[in-house]
């Protein structure tokens, strides 16, 4: 066997495709009925997790049985922290402004708008982003250096993220902080601690696939898609656009990095230098 069985990987990208495409129209169908469809938030995470899952059982015989199980554990614990992470924070709010804005603008149909540009989308965007879980668990490679170092970017990636959605909750959480900007633990190093963490989380994937350069290069573009979608997509650019009215954020945006994790900036006192 090859050090990546293309055939039978070729035939779980279908596979990966139902999953996750069950996933976001199960959703769809529970979130039309609800008239809330920021319910596909928490579908993202568990289409992942439900990828990750067929592909270990369809790559048995196939692939490395230490790199399977520590591929699909860690997409699947990821997937499930996000996914339950969501679903606690919505708990007991209206639809996401973003969605709302989305469907308000919908040629036609609103709810075939929804399917087409919200769930299809996310649902192509789960299948190719998680190309890196899928070549890993094809690959007759044993785990090595390479691989331990990519669990631990994944490691480092998790618990960023973990810390920065507690600290923000907790800090909500808290009455006295009401209207205020969350400047503390790590949101005082970068202002989006939590997607960063997750480009970290994918970043560590990809580097468990990286048995041989053919797929190496193939999923490259899982890690650099996903950290775009962070940074310039629908995440790091949408939410700083609703932050930018809040008081004080400016103030906080020109002390504090926009993604990777740096010292706080030092801000000039008035008639000085600071």
């Amino acid at each position: 066997m090859s050090a990546t069985d293309w055939s039978a990987l070729g035939a779980n990208l279908a596979a990966a495709a139902a999953a996750a495409l069950t996933v976001l129209l199960a959703t769809f169908a529970v979130a039309v009925r609800r008239d809330l469809h920021r319910l596909v938030d928490i579908a993202w995470g568990l289409a992942f997790a439900a990828v990750a899952a067929v592909t270990w059982l369809l790559s048995a015989g196939h692939g490395d049985d230490g790199r399977r199980a520590l591929v699909a554990a860690a997409t699947v614990v990821w997937g499930l922290r996000l996914a339950t992470h969501i679903a606690r924070r919505s708990r007991g709010h209206g639809e996401d402004p973003r969605y709302a804005a989305l469907l308000d603008k919908a040629p036609g149909n609103r709810t075939l708008y929804a399917l087409r540009a919200v769930y299809l989308g996310q649902g192509a965007l789960v299948w190719l982003i998680s190309l890196p879980v899928q070549a890993a668990s094809y690959s007759s490679a044993p785990l090595d250096a390479l691989a331990y170092g990519g669990l631990a970017v994944w490691a480092a990636g998790l618990a960023f993220e973990a810390v920065g959605d507690h600290q923000l909750a907790r800090f909500k959480a808290n009455p006295a902080n009401r209207g205020r900007i969350m400047d503390q633990g790590l949101w005082a190093w970068t202002r989006h601690p939590n997607y960063f963490g997750d480009s970290l989380v994918w970043w560590g994937l990809y580097l468990l696939a990286c048995t041989a350069w053919q797929p190496a290069l193939a999923v490259l573009v899982s890690p650099v898609l996903m950290t775009l979608l962070l940074t310039v997509g629908s995440g790091k650019r949408l939410l700083e656009k609703h932050m930018a009215h809040r008081p004080g954020y400016a103030a906080y945006a020109a002390r504090t990095s926009g993604f990777f994790p740096l010292p706080p900036r030092r801000q000039a006192r008035p008639g000085g230098k600071g």
